[in-house]
This record gives C-alpha cells, structure tokens and sequence, in this order.
C-alpha cells in the first residue's frame, strides 16, 4: 500500500467512512480504507472536484457532505471523469442508451462513484467492446479454453431477468462475452468484477430456492453438501452468478453450449480471494467457473498499452 492507514489522513481527504469497517477482519478493514484513499487521491491528481454523499444532494436541505471518492454528478456526466478510455466511456453511453427489461443499473454510481466495481469494469473491459478483434486475443490470451470468437461484449447483462427458463430472479453479469462457435451455437463467459466489496451472509428468497436447487442439480457440477455451504452464507451472490451461466446452458433452446462464470478483483481482496477458493471446493466439475485476478489480466498483456498502465495507477495502490 502507498500510504498508512491512518484515522486523521482519511478525515482530512473526507474518506473516513464507517462503512468500510469490517468487523473481526482488521485486513480487509484496512484494504477497503486504502482503496477509498487511493480513489480520492486519484482524483485531486487529475484536478477533478469532489463528490458527496448522497450522490445528488436532494436540496431539499436534508444534510449532504463531502466524500472524497466520489465526483459531483453533473460534472462527471459532463466529462466522464470516472472512465480511463474513449472506449469506456463510448460504452457507458451505449450501455445507458439500450436498456434491458428489469435492470437495475444505477447510472449515478456508474458516472459518480470512483469506488464502485461498476465503473471498473468498463475501465477493464471497455477496449474490448469497442474492438471485436481485440476482445478475441485478449479472452483466449486470458482462457486459452474458450471456444469459438467473440460475437459481442455486453455490460450489466442478463438473458433474461425474472425469466423462469434463466432462475427467475434479477442477476446478471457485469459483463458477458458472447462467443461464436463454428456449429452455429453461442458460449458465454459471465464475468463478475469486484473491488472495494467485503463477504457477507445473505439468504435466498424462499420462493426461488427450488428453482436455483433444480439448476444446481442438474448440472452435475457440485459435490455432495453444497447446499449448506452456500444457503445463507457468504458464498451466494457467487453461486447465484455461476447458477445464471448453468441455467444458459441448460435452457430449452439448446443454443447455449459452453459457459464460465468468472470473478474478477484485485489480489488484495482477501475477502473475495477466500470465498472464491472455498466455492471452488464446492465443484466437482471446476470446468464452468474461474476466479481472476486484476493484476493477473494485466500482467497478461492482452490490453492496449496505454489502458494496461492506467488501470494499475487508478485501481491498485502500491
């Protein structure tokens, strides 16, 4: 890390959030405060003016305040200051221009908040969008494995939310790479990008746990005791995400014929690196999910020179 964690320097950059602490995990605690730094220290580099929190103060004189890891959201719609590229932020607008049914995409996080996975990921995967030929070399530079070529890149993306043939619920991808295969069917590769985000328990609506129980068993791919692993626990979110892939593979058209869900973030997150190994153990089949990390893509270079540098100074401290 480039800097200390230190109580009076997170105050002084309005970064001292209680939202990052992570009790009973000082690491984490200290990980996500330092990105939170890094973020508001990227940010007076570039000369860009702080945010607040809320987003959009509601001038309605409910209390707002200063929070160094965010932008002021008419000046970020107006410069795209929270995207590294032309090609990210042509893809935001592409992206915010075509809505899907049901999304819950928050555009005022994607234009204003420097800390959220959702900006990152088209930082990472924008250039990839915008050039197909690139998006080929880079996803088999990164998964030698996959078949066929990219057909398209999509950001926050879904086959179909709510959709009973998919698990009936609203996931998606962060991004999905749509691969073209010679025999005329589709893969997908699902990725899911994290950042400043920590473990946490959750449980599974009730009402579609048969549904996520029927795609899991189905697919061949978990040893016995899964269920308790991941009901309620820290692994759901991961599971959910892997199921969505799983259920594209098993959907009635046929057309999807091979898939990986795949987690992206930084080497950092301890968080995300422990859950990503304890879910991998959950597989008797590993073959449909991947973990990833940020430097590990980079490190790779499948991306142009000028993104491949700015990414490391933006997102990862040293």
């Amino acid at each position: 890390m480039d800097v200390p964690v230190d109580e009076s320097l997170l105050k002084d950059a309005y970064c001292w959030e209680a939202v990052d602490a992570v009790p009973g995990r000082p690491q984490m605690t200290a990980f996500r405060r330092q990105l939170r730094y890094h973020q508001s220290r990227w940010r007076e580099a570039q000369g860009h003016p702080i945010g607040s929190q809320p987003i959009r103060p509601a001038g309605d004189g409910k209390p707002s305040r200063p929070l160094g890891s965010r932008l002021p959201l008419d000046y970020a719609r107006e410069t795209g200051a929270n995207f590294l590229t032309p090609a990210a932020h042509d893809a935001v607008r592409a992206r915010l221009a075509a809505k899907e049914p049901h999304q819950m995409l928050s555009a005022q996080r994607l234009w204003a908040d420097l800390l959220s996975s959702m900006p990152m990921c088209f930082n990472l995967f924008g250039d990839l969008w915008a050039d197909r030929e690139l998006a080929d070399r880079a996803v088999h530079t990164w998964w030698p494995d996959a078949p066929g070529t990219v057909g398209a890149v999509r950001f926050e993306h879904s086959p179909g939310r709510l959709d009973a043939d998919y698990l009936g619920n609203l996931s998606a991808f962060d991004v999905a790479i749509v691969l073209d295969r010679d025999d005329g069917a589709r893969g997908i590769l699902g990725i899911e990008t994290k950042y400043h985000e920590r473990a946490k328990p959750e449980k599974p609506k009730p009402s579609r746990l048969p549904r996520y129980v029927e795609v899991t068993e189905r697919s061949g791919v978990f040893k016995p005791g899964w269920l308790d692993a991941v009901n309620g626990t820290d692994l759901l979110q991961l599971w959910l995400d892997h199921l969505l892939v799983l259920s594209m593979l098993q959907h009635p058209d046929g057309r999807w014929t091979w898939g990986r869900f795949v987690v992206v973030y930084p080497s950092g997150n301890t968080d995300v690196a422990g859950a990503c190994t304890r879910y991998r153990q959950l597989l008797a089949d590993p073959s449909t999910f991947a973990a990833v990390t940020i430097e590990d893509l980079l490190d790779a270079g499948a991306l142009p020179d000028a993104t491949a540098a700015a990414l490391p100074d933006r997102y990862l401290p040293r």
